[in-house]
């Protein structure tokens, strides 16, 4: 193993616990031996990094080895030590003269220190195995636009041939990712597996355009409907209903139709905004023509107002 646990993960001593993790995973998920079988430099990657994030993870292991009290591989670095017999002739000795050496401290102290220690050893001689979870999958679906807004269910044909059943939320918007958990790749050595994100987009809709959550629709009415009023069958997203178009109507005016819109689940309504569109009949006979001249002599007007220059 490296001499240098921050090495082995490409990092400084200055690392975060966080910046330290994000580093043993990139490694984990690039050079861990059951995705490079062949590649033994690879696998001694993956061996150091994981010794060293075993070593690093620890406050308390990183802290000691970082004050020199063990070494990369968690044994503790025996420090220079003089023994009371190079010292038993010295005359300034303290055991000569009588004085308690002061380095010792606590008996209970030195116990629970021994305790700790063995109990550190029983801890890395029994260190499990590495497990990862596995990685995540990413699907394009195309969605009709009715399903978009009201909700839906569809399936997904996977390249190896097996399938995933997507349920659609109601309100979805274009190119909403959902998450299906534990249905992306497999887990290695017992790691979770990994999610499914699915990437909608909607198709268009003949009819309906969205804003929001409000849906749009452009109505077409014809001349006398604009100018006499009445009500008209209008499409909506859950069905055809009556609106009730105001005498002299005009082309280009936006009616409300409040909560007739998308209603996500969790938030109100949208509304339907429908944009009038007069459309005159495709064909002008005698009685229309004689009726709009007379009434043009008497009952002139000018939309375009204000709109020279």
């Amino acid at each position: 193993m490296s001499k240098d646990p921050y090495a082995a993960l490409g990092l400084k001593k200055t690392a975060t616990d966080a910046e330290i993790k994000k580093a043993y995973r990139k490694i984990a998920r690039t050079s861990h031996p059951d995705l490079n079988p062949d590649d033994t430099s690879a696998e001694l990657r993956f061996k150091e990094a994981s010794a060293a994030y075993d070593l690093l993870k620890d406050p308390e292991q990183r802290a000691r080895f970082d004050r020199g009290e063990i070494d990369a591989t968690g044994a503790e670095q025996q420090p220079e030590r003089k023994y009371y017999r190079e010292y038993a002739q010295n005359p300034d000795n303290p055991y000569q003269s009588g004085q308690q050496y002061e380095g010792f401290g606590d008996a209970s102290d030195i116990f629970a220190e021994i305790l700790r220690q063995r109990g550190h050893g029983r801890q890395q001689s029994s260190a499990h195995g590495f497990n990862m979870r596995g990685q995540d999958r990413r699907y394009a679906l195309e969605i009709p636009f009715m399903d978009a807004v009201l909700g839906g269910k569809t399936r997904i044909t996977l390249p190896d041939g097996g399938a995933l059943d997507v349920k659609i939320p109601q309100g979805t918007a274009d190119q909403q990712i959902i998450r299906l958990r534990g249905k992306g790749g497999p887990g290695f050595e017992g790691g979770p597996a990994g999610d499914a994100l699915v990437t909608l987009s909607v198709q268009p809709h003949p009819l309906f355009r969205r804003e929001g959550n409000d849906i749009l629709i452009t109505l077409p009415i014809t001349l006398d409907e604009a100018v006499l009023g009445g009500k008209v069958e209008t499409p909506t997203i859950e069905g055809t209903v009556k609106l009730n178009i105001p005498k002299g109507a005009s082309s280009g005016q936006t009616l409300r139709m409040r909560g007739r819109g998308v209603e996500p689940l969790g938030k109100p309504a949208g509304d339907q905004r429908v944009e009038l569109r007069i459309v005159s009949p495709t064909k002008i006979d005698e009685k229309l023509e004689e009726f709009m001249q007379n009434w043009r002599k008497t009952n002139t007007y000018d939309p375009r107002k204000g709109m020279k220059i």
